[in-house]
């Protein structure tokens, strides 16, 4: 496969929203981001807003004046679609099913989510309702081109996901009714117990995702290094390299011929300046 020239490859942060989507697609450009991931509506509110055809057209110019594509959008904090908690789950289903709606409006590409938690129950059971949460979406979700991707966690309380098992669960019971994908957020599997401080220990991830969900349903990455260390089960993200991480994980992302094309985006601390370096860091990589 012919490889993309590191200046054309897809790389960017959570950049914000404030002010109308479309701003967040200018700071991307502005911090030489070539594709970027933003909040569609507030993510700690259950009610989220509609979007108008003036901020469609708005998002559209911008998409065609920045020339970036393949844009992401995080949901909600507050949904768990595999909640046992019948009040709970119904304000989730629908504040994520408002979600795709928001996304398939303004042409996102992915709309990712952290999968649920099992909160009091067990993980098969939390892990069925969210099949059940995501297949209650089939006629929707085939209307649009916005692809669903599920996010690994770090494992905190009795949060599912963590476990590429767990992805592989959902992955298997839905692929061939909604489209799915998986996003890997490279914190979270570090502190799950996923090693990827080396090459040897991407290639023992590499081959462990492709055993329990397979490569071909990996569309993207969160890249961030972790403040806690391996195994922790926590999520604290730190800046590139100065993390329990490290540098060379990142540097064999840019190269490795089974990730350097995959969509990334930062979601690092310190906001715009920072992602500008680290954005212009992992393009040197890669070329």
């Amino acid at each position: 496969m012919k490889k993309t020239p590191a200046e054309k490859l897809l790389i960017g942060a959570h950049t914000s929203a404030q002010g109308g989507a479309h701003n967040a697609l200018l700071i991307g450009e502005a911090i030489g981001a070539t594709t970027v991931q933003l909040f569609t509506s507030n993510q700690k509110r259950w009610v989220g807003k509609e979007i108008s055809g003036e901020e469609v057209q708005a998002f559209q110019d911008a998409l065609a004046a920045t020339g970036l594509s393949h844009i992401m959008s995080h949901d909600s904090y507050l949904i768990n679609l595999g909640s046992p908690d019948k009040e709970g789950l119904h304000k989730s289903r629908k504040a994520f099913k408002e979600e795709l709606i928001r996304c398939q409006k303004l042409g996102i590409t992915y709309l990712n989510f952290h999968p649920g938690a099992a909160l009091d129950g067990t993980v098969e059971e939390c892990l069925d309702r969210i099949v059940e949460s995501l297949l209650d979406l089939e006629a929707l979700a085939s209307k649009g081109e916005t692809r669903i991707l599920l996010e690994t966690t770090a494992g905190q309380g009795s949060s599912v996901g963590y476990l590429f098992e767990h992805l592989g669960y959902i992955v298997d019971r839905v692929h061939k009714k909604i489209p799915i994908g998986v996003c890997i957020d490279t914190c979270h599997i570090f502190a799950a117990g996923y090693d990827i401080r080396t090459r040897k220990g991407w290639e023992e991830t590499l081959e462990k995702f492709e055993k329990d969900v397979g490569l071909h349903h990996l569309y993207a990455f969160h890249v961030n290094d972790s403040l806690k260390p391996f195994a922790s089960r926590k999520d604290r993200h730190a800046p590139l390299g100065k993390g329990e991480i490290g540098i060379e994980c990142f540097e064999v992302m840019m190269t490795h011929p089974k990730l350097r094309e995959i969509p990334k985006y930062l979601e690092t601390p310190d906001g715009p300046p920072l992602w500008k370096y680290e954005i212009a860091q992992l393009r040197k990589f890669a070329s």
